[in-house]
């Protein structure tokens, strides 16, 4: 059987201009539902959290949810947008399992927000990515595949449905299609996914937990040759980590570059993220807005935003994360380099709450660009997802800073915080590492390597300091790397001074 071999990247790039745009969905952190008032708390028992509204009933009716109207604005706002002083609710049809009602509560032709953008900074070069639409919506359920291999349907033997998310307030963040990025694409579409997270956690309005689900991004990519129309693009769905979007949007450039040289053509379709591999795979044909069959939802008002609300709004958002990145950069005396490895790690928002709980802004960087982020590229995951929190990278840079632990005794504790063993107080005590500064007992161990070493203490007795370092290993070997070695150093000398 004949395998297809991808052209290199940078023979891509050399040879095709891509375009990519990215839909987000962000789950909004209401208390209840968009429609109804069912809890929307994370990890219920499945089909617990639902009503006849949002499993679609005969006979039950929807009614807006004020806060989530309110989230909305705030995040079109945040993105420069337009806010429709008139717009109202659309369904949109189409049949899945985990579509109660069959049709979804969307927004089609008269969105909340509009014609906005996000500036993003990459390589110390800022970016404007276009915002089509910001719209409001409702969540579907979910459906558990079992049986298979892969978790898709494909092999599965049957199909679960939890009901518990459909319903919850769902906003789609819309960009315009962005061109001219070239070999910095896949970069970019991660640095946008990234900001535009910052900024919503920022808002307050969603946890976005890519891992939980509650912000998932669908990946359009296209291929053309320079000068040409825009190829045809293909959406890789409910892409769930930052890593992976910038993954999907470069494996779709090699893949689709493949089947163009060999004088195919793109298929519009929407297609499978694998994490295992990277690749992605066909899943549907991709529906237009007509296969929707779009038409004004009956049960609800239209919504028109009050302009004197939306100008408080306006006026009560918080620092936005770029502005607050330059005020961090000033406060830590961060040089535009420095500041751009902590946004190349994903570590601000890390380094600050360590900064909170104790951390100098040097001893933070320190451990999350050093120690963790090495660990977390090691695992091939975001480094907030490392196993190690804030507060216990605080608390184990206090147990170096006064003495208990030296750097590399240090590492040894954050490989049992890593390991699910505690925090590094108790680490150090259940391990025993804590730093021997008993006097008595580092005396008797230089005692020891002074007589197993005499030739050595004669030398540093006459004036050849950098000898002591045969007695010092000697002392750290005795304390299987528990005493701190500045000390034993200035103990020997002291010692041999004598």
């Amino acid at each position: 059987m004949s395998t297809t071999v991808l052209p290199t990247y940078d023979d891509v790039v050399s040879r095709y201009e891509p375009v990519i745009g990215l839909e987000t969905h962000v789950e909004l952190g209401t208390v209840t539902k968009m429609f109804c008032g069912c809890p929307t708390d994370f990890g219920g028992e499945p089909n617990t959290q639902v009503c006849p509204v949002c499993l679609g009933l005969p006979g039950s009716l929807p009614v807006a949810n004020r806060a989530a109207i309110e989230a909305t604005i705030r995040i079109g706002l945040a993105l420069n947008c337009s806010i429709a002083t008139w717009c109202r609710f659309a369904r949109k049809n189409y049949f899945y399992p985990d579509m109660p009602k069959n049709f979804q509560i969307s927004q089609y032709d008269e969105p909340l927000c509009t014609d906005g953008y996000l500036d993003v900074e990459v390589d110390g070069e800022l970016v404007r990515i276009g915002i089509e639409r910001v719209h409001l919506e409702e969540d579907t359920g979910k459906t558990l595949h079992v049986g298979g291999a892969t978790g898709r349907i494909h092999g599965a033997t049957e199909s679960l449905v939890d009901y518990n998310r459909a319903g919850i307030p769902l906003v789609e963040i819309v960009t315009k299609p962005v061109p001219g990025l070239g070999a910095r694409a896949p970069e970019i579409a991660k640095a946008y996914v990234a900001e535009l997270r910052d900024m919503i956690r920022t808002l307050g309005v969603s946890d976005v937990r890519m891992e939980q689900g509650s912000m998932r991004c669908d990946v359009n990519t296209s291929l053309n040759l320079p000068g040409e129309q825009w190829g045809t693009r293909t959406e890789t769905k409910n892409v769930n980590s930052l890593r992976s979007v910038e993954r999907a949007v470069r494996s779709e450039m090699l893949r689709q570059a493949s089947v163009l040289d060999a004088g195919g053509a793109i298929t519009q379709e929407t297609r499978h993220f694998h994490e295992d591999t990277g690749d992605t795979t066909s899943g549907r044909s991709k529906e237009t807005a007509t296969d929707y069959r779009y038409f004004p939802e009956p049960d609800l008002v239209p919504l028109a935003p009050e302009p004197a609300w939306v100008e408080q709004l306006k006026a009560a958002l918080p620092e936005l994360p770029r502005q607050h990145r330059a005020r961090l950069k000033t406060e830590w005396n961060l040089s535009d380099l420095d500041m751009q490895s902590i946004l190349n790690a994903g570590a601000v928002e890390l380094i600050e709450r360590t900064v909170a709980a104790g951390a100098s802004p040097e001893a933070a960087r320190k451990w999350w660009l050093g120690e963790l982020s090495r660990r977390a590229n090691a695992e091939g995951v975001e480094l907030e997802a490392v196993g190690a929190t804030p507060a216990q990278v605080a608390q184990l840079q206090t147990l170096v800073a006064s003495g208990k632990l030296t750097d590399k005794l240090a590492r040894q504790v954050l490989e049992g915080v890593l390991a699910g063993e505690g925090d590094p107080e108790q680490i150090m005590a259940a391990r025993g590492l804590e730093v021997v500064s008993d006097t008595g007992a580092l005396t008797a161990a230089i005692d020891e390597a002074i007589a197993a070493n005499p030739d050595v203490a004669e030398k540093i007795r006459g004036g050849n300091q950098a000898a002591a370092g045969v007695l010092i290993g000697a002392v750290m070997k005795t304390t299987k790397g528990q005493a701190d070695a500045k000390t034993v150093r200035e103990l020997v000398l002291a010692r041999l001074a004598n």
